[in-house]
């Protein structure tokens, strides 16, 4: 299988000024040299915790940034250096459906105005025509289409989603970056919009990247899973691989902190590893190893030399110091 979006060295540095000329004194490394693919029909999950960088690494692989560096490859095309003038003719292969339905949505439109503005833009169909395709996309997402003419407000938050999912839906996209699009949801709702979204995606043949801090959820939802900290990707396995078999502290840590909904299975749950301290700034991010200041096993080579993020087992990346050994070991076996 092909991979229909290709990331490497991704970097997303906002400057910050200061003094009285407002000269650049640093910057905060917000998304800093990220790496991955991401195959056609697959989900891709993104998961780390608030403030990690995971939103700003999505909306910078769909060039709603302009990124400090790196190579972003969609659909066989490279985006990273394309002006915004030159990405509307990419916007009908990448789309977006944002976290706050509430937020994304203009308040002064109708649902009809609101999914039917793509089509607008982007083709040349008549207003007859324009008309029939919002109703049948309001049929896609599970929306009435008697309500075509009401506004945002009158919906509820599942609702809302749903619209913007629709608006997603209007090019007919390869690809969807969803920006927690459950984070704002009641707990009733998220498994109707993620079911919605796992349906599209097996009739429509979509590709997404789902971003979440919601670890249960992504396990539902994706086929592989990326773990992000202060900017950086720390591992990338397939979900099974990953949520068995975690080989970064970090990823233990976050998999400890989920709750066993199963009695039965509860009591053979691992103990809850609490990490000590908070997350540096990404304006001054530590020497060596970003998790260096919160890991429990935390070497001296960690505080030096940053790990390199390589594959540790097949398909199961990570950049730990913890497995330099048996990498090695497995370089001297094979020389």
């Amino acid at each position: 299988m092909t991979a229909l979006v290709k990331v490497r060295d991704l970097r997303m540095h906002f400057p910050i000024n200061s003094g009285l000329l407002r000269r650049q004194t640093g910057a905060v490394k917000a998304v800093d040299g990220v790496s991955f693919d991401i195959l056609e029909g697959e989900t891709l999950g993104l998961v780390g915790e608030s403030g990690c960088g995971k939103s700003t690494c999505g909306r910078a692989v769909l060039r709603l940034y302009d990124i400090t560096g790196g190579t972003i490859e969609i659909d066989g095309r490279a985006i990273e250096h394309l002006s915004q003038s030159d990405l509307r003719q990419m916007r009908t292969t990448m789309q977006m459906v944002f976290q706050d339905p509430q937020a994304s949505l203009n308040p002064r439109m109708t649902v009809g105005a609101i999914i039917g503005e793509p089509l607008l833009e982007h083709t040349n169909l008549s207003r007859a025509e324009r008309e029939e395709q919002v109703q049948v996309l309001m049929d896609q997402v599970g929306l009435n289409r008697a309500f075509v003419n009401r506004y945002p407000h009158e919906f509820s938050g599942g609702q809302r989603q749903r619209i913007g999912i629709a608006r997603a839906l209007a090019l007919n996209p390869k690809f969807i970056v969803c920006d927690e699009p459950i984070a704002a949801l009641d707990v009733s709702i998220q498994a109707q919009v993620v079911n919605l979204l796992e349906e599209l995606q097996d009739r429509l043949g979509l590709t997404y990247l789902f971003i979440s801090h919601d670890l249960s959820m992504v396990r539902h939802i994706a086929d592989r899973v990326a773990v992000m900290y202060l900017g950086k990707v720390v591992e990338l396995a397939p979900r099974d691989a990953l949520y068995d078999a975690p080989l970064h502290p970090y990823t233990e840590a976050l998999l400890s902190a989920v709750p066993e909904p199963d009695p039965a299975l509860a009591g053979q749950k691992k103990g809850r590893i609490v990490l000590q301290g908070d997350v540096p700034s990404p304006a001054n991010p530590p020497e060596g190893c970003n998790f260096c200041t919160r890991c429990p096993r935390v070497m001296d080579v960690c505080r030096r030399i940053d790990p390199e993020f390589r594959e540790v087992a097949p398909g199961h990346w990570a950049a730990c110091h913890l497995h330099d050994a048996e990498y090695n070991a497995n370089a001297g076996q094979t020389a």
